[in-house]
């Protein structure tokens, strides 16, 4: 796995958490891309300086555009004047980056098919646009844990897999301390819902924490092949609620 896409099923659904902590796990050098960053003004701190201020390691940090209204990406761009960001010269970034670094995140904004282009360009294009010039991304999806996840898990999985693209696993991106019903049955439908294996579950506050206590946290909330020692197995189990007369 050298570049992964890090995608959610809506927004403020702790996407930059989630890429915080792969990138706090990860070996070697770490690339953390932000194709267009929403809302913020030109001084303010953006998504991949809290990804800095989380895992407390050197990385490498990019960010194509910034745009000061929280909206698409396309939309902000169009009504700040300025220029919108093209899935190829996404991909132009990511396969520099590829060349000097282990792992290249690529943190989108909102959901797979936000807009950032007046072409419709996604960031699914930007991973398809990156299989293009020979490297083999995959999508990793943050998901919320409570109900209506599964329908927008997916949706995402099947806009995934219309395109050619490999769904990674999904992660719940802040799991509460005390789930409700719902959040509990997900943890064994989500998978079922993606296609693809639950991948971890992050702590509801967790990015309170920074530097060695968020990547403990972190490595005790992704399973192995993020990094962690997180069982998916052994969490369901422990949330299970048995079904009704049994």
């Amino acid at each position: 796995m050298t570049v992964l896409f890090v995608t959610g099923t809506g927004t403020e659904v702790g996407k930059t958490v989630a890429t915080a902590a792969v990138a706090a796990l990860a070996d070697g050098p770490v690339a953390v891309l932000k194709p267009g960053q929403t809302g913020v003004a030109p001084a303010e701190a953006g998504d991949v300086a809290e990804v800095l201020r989380l895992t407390g390691r050197s990385l490498t940090t990019r960010e194509l555009a910034r745009y000061p209204e929280p909206l698409a990406p396309d939309t902000a761009a169009r009504r700040a004047g300025m220029p919108t960001v093209r899935p190829e010269q996404v991909a132009e970034a990511v396969a520099e980056l590829a060349r000097d670094h282990a792992l290249v995140l690529v943190e989108g904004a909102g959901g797979l098919l936000v807009r950032y282009d007046e072409q419709g360009g996604t960031l699914a294009d930007m991973a398809l646009a990156t299989a293009a010039l020979g490297l083999d991304p995959a999508v990793l999806v943050v998901a919320t844990a409570g109900l209506g996840t599964l329908n927008t898990t997916a949706l995402t999985a099947e806009a995934l897999a219309a395109r050619g693209l490999a769904m990674h696993g999904v992660v719940i991106g802040a799991w509460p301390g005390e789930p409700d019903l719902a959040m509990r049955c997900n943890l064994a439908d989500l998978p079922v819902a993606a296609g693809a294996p639950l991948l971890g579950a992050l702590p509801a506050g967790c990015a309170a924490d920074t530097g060695a206590p968020f990547v403990s946290t972190a490595r005790a909330s992704l399973a192995p092949a993020l990094g962690g020692t997180w069982d998916a197995a052994a969490f369901t189990a422990t949330h299970a609620i048995p079904a009704p007369g049994r």
